[in-house]
Parts: structure tokens; sequence; C-alpha cells
């Protein structure tokens, strides 16, 4: 392990919903990496058994793998309210946000971890928009529709982060004590949209790591038309205070 982690403690955050076909693998990866993470899973009632799978699992990394169990589909932002605030009772020191389906890469996890306790950053974001970053697996017109979105909303809320829907990102501590988290209105991709937006305009500093981002191959997309038409509509609400 790398002294400069030694005394940390780290805690990725996954939020689930039927995903069975990649939850096992994601701890398990997750755990092999040299730096040490806690996970916890946030379950909202897969009826896939994807809760079931996480507390086998349990039993062979009893102190590392924690999971909370919520009843019905609740949405992504209160999955990682609940968690954020299951992680700070706890006292862990960073906390991440990460996707199951490994579009999010785990080993990029002590970059972003790096970031923040040696490089200044008190939120780092795994970005596809930096120089370095990139997509994979993707339709032209999703990245078209994905890069145009953070245009649209730097443009809106002058906001000075190129992957502003980004979902693997790590927060420390102090952020997220800082951040009124009963406050947080948005649960799809504008909640992405608006932790980064208050964390900004509380003076915290954001850094945007390159990373790879790959489709999903195994499980179902939970993208819906509500979750785009929110966070269209969001970043307006966001910008006037409404």
């Amino acid at each position: 392990m790398n002294t400069r982690f030694r005394d940390l403690k780290n805690i990725v955050i996954i939020p689930t919903y039927n995903e069975k076909e990649n939850i096992e693998k994601i701890i398990r990866k997750v755990f092999s990496l040299e730096e040490r993470f806690h996970i916890l899973i946030v379950d909202d009632g897969s009826p896939d058994g994807t809760a079931e799978i996480v507390k086998g699992l349990q039993n062979e990394f009893t102190e590392q793998l924690h999971i909370e169990e919520r009843t019905g589909k609740l949405g992504l932002g209160t999955a990682y309210i609940h968690g954020f605030k299951w992680c700070l009772a706890k006292g862990y020191d960073y906390i991440f946000e990460m996707d199951a389906d490994f579009s999010h890469n785990p080993e990029d996890l002590p970059r972003l971890l790096d970031s923040c306790v040696n490089n200044g950053a008190d939120m780092s974001v795994g970005s596809r928009y930096v120089r370095g970053g990139k997509v994979v697996n993707w339709p032209f017109n999703r990245i078209f529709i994905s890069y145009g979105a953070s245009l649209y909303v730097r443009a809106i809320l002058w906001l000075p982060v190129k992957d502003c829907t980004a979902g693997f990102v790590c927060y420390s501590a102090e952020v997220l004590r800082a951040l009124d988290l009963d406050n947080i209105r948005f649960v799809g991709y504008a909640f992405q949209i608006e932790m980064k937006y208050r964390t900004w305009r509380k003076k915290f500093k954001i850094k945007e790591i390159p990373i790879t981002f790959v489709d999903r191959v195994e499980g179902i997309s939970k993208m819906s038309s509500g979750i785009v038409k929110e966070a269209v509509l969001g970043v307006w609400k966001m910008r006037f205070g409404a």
C-alpha cells in the first residue's frame, strides 16, 4: 500500500438497481487494488437479487463491504445523499461516487484520491472531456449530446468544469460537511451538476482527472427522458436559485 494513503479512511459509494451481472465483479476489482478502499452499496430494492449477492460477499469482506437497503427505486441523487450521510457518520476521510457497471474503471480510484490528498483538490472528477479523457463504445450522436450538455451547463452556470455530468467523483469529507445535503434537489444528471456547482460556489477547489469512460457491457442503462428533462430545466433553477 502507498504510505501516503495508509492512515486515510476511503470509501466508494455504489448505488445499485438490478446490477446482478456486475456487482460481484466490481466489488472484487475494488478490493484487489493496492490502495485500501471500503465500499458502501446503496441498493434500491433490486428485484434481481443484487442485495443478496452483496450480503453473501460480506461473509468474505467482513470489515470492508457495507450495504444500505432502501425500499423502492428512489433515484440516484437520493441514494448518494443517503450514502454521504452514512459515510460522514462513520468518519471516512474521502468519499467516492462510482457506477456499478464498469463504465468507471476502479483502477482510476487511486488517481482521484491522489489529486485530493497530494495535489490540492477538494473534489476530483473523473473527466471524459479534458485532455487525455475519452469515451469508448458510445455512438457519435450520444457523445455529441453529452459534450453539448456540458457546454450548455457551463454557459449557463459559468461552472469551470468540462465534464459537468460526470459521476466518477472523489469528495473530501470537508466538502460534504460544508454542503447542505438535505437541500440538494435533483436526482439524475442534474444531481451531478448540482453537487459540482454547490462545491464550486463554496470556493472549494475542483480538479478534473482524465479517464476513459466505457459504456456498460452487461445490465441495462437507467437513463430516461425524465432524467434528461430534469437536467435541462434544473440548470436554470440552479442559476436563478429557484
